[in-house]
Formats: C-alpha cells, structure tokens, sequence
C-alpha cells in the first residue's frame, strides 16, 4: 500500500466516523475493493493514462451507484486530484482499519476448495484462541498447495498444505 493510500482511508475512516457512516462506507469499500480485484477491465481502466478522467469517474459512479455521500466524495476528490489509481488501495486499507477500530482480526484460509461452515467454525475458533480478537475469515482458493490449509491471522502463519509437506521431506532428502 502506498503512503498516499493509507492517508486518503484514514481521512476516509475520521469523516465518515464523523457523520456517523463508517459501516455503510465500509460496506462500500468492501464492495470496491472486491469488485475491481475481480474486474480486470476495471483495474486495467483505472490504471490507464490514456483514458480521461471524466471517463474513468463516470465508470466509477456507474458501477457503484449505490455508494454512500462519503464514498461519492472520496471518489470526486480522487478524481480531481488525478488518483483515481489508488481506489482499490484505499479502499483495501480502509477495510483494514475500519476492522481494527473495531478489534477485529482479518484471517485468510488458504484451501484447494471452498470451505465448509463446520471448516469455518473450526477455524474462527483456532484465530480467537491465537489472538483473543474477534476474527473474519477469507477464504482464498489455491489449488497450488494440493491439499491441507494455510492459516494466515495477522504476522502468524500456520502451514498444514501438503504442498508443504512435500517440500519439507524434498529438503530432508537433499541434505542427506
């Protein structure tokens, strides 16, 4: 994340927790940073040069006409200050520092396959017991690690992947 992003969330978070909209803009954020993640074209737009400003902020308001007077604002301003690049920056770190106002602990489950509820229950469990916060998960598929799970809450990763495992015995055999 750029310097620049994490200011324009923090400016984000204050206004918004001041007009009492922080959950409503947090949705929003959410909703952003998803959405371009997973819109290639999007991203792509919004990181062009070549493609006018006006166009890009039309794009932007069409595809989240939804959005709260805050975000309309965020966007505007981004805009006009020609760093319209950086929304899905800001709005991932918005969501960031929304939840940690909150004391909540984002934690990522790494499988091949989606997980179960009875896997997402077991999981919420083990991140609560590692950091005594309330905690979300987010699944991330990766059918690179072949089986098992990473669990990742905070700087604490915890590796059960069998693709793990394999590369562990790889490096026992080596060294002998």
């Amino acid at each position: 994340m750029s310097r620049a992003a994490i200011r324009y969330a923090k400016a984000v978070l204050s206004l918004a927790s001041d007009k009492k909209a922080a959950d409503v803009v947090n949705d929003d954020m959410r909703l952003i940073a998803n959405t371009i993640a997973d819109n290639k074209e999007l991203k792509e737009t919004l990181q062009s040069p070549v493609v006018a400003s006006s166009i890009k902020k039309a794009i932007v308001l069409d595809v989240f006409k939804t959005s709260n007077k805050v975000t309309v604002s965020l966007i505007d301003t981004l805009i006009s200050n020609n760093r319209i690049n950086l929304l899905h920056d800001i709005a991932a770190t918005y969501n960031q520092l929304f939840d940690q106002s909150k004391g909540i602990e984002l934690a990522t489950v790494t499988t091949v396959v989606a997980i179960t509820k009875d896997i997402e229950t077991k999981a919420l469990a083990k991140a609560k017991e590692l950091t005594g916060k309330n905690v979300e998960i987010k699944n991330i598929i990766d059918e690179s690690i072949l089986g098992g799970f990473i669990l990742r809450v905070g700087d604490v990763q915890y590796n059960a992947s069998v693709a793990n495992q394999l590369n562990k015995l790889k490096r026992e055999f080596t060294l002998n």
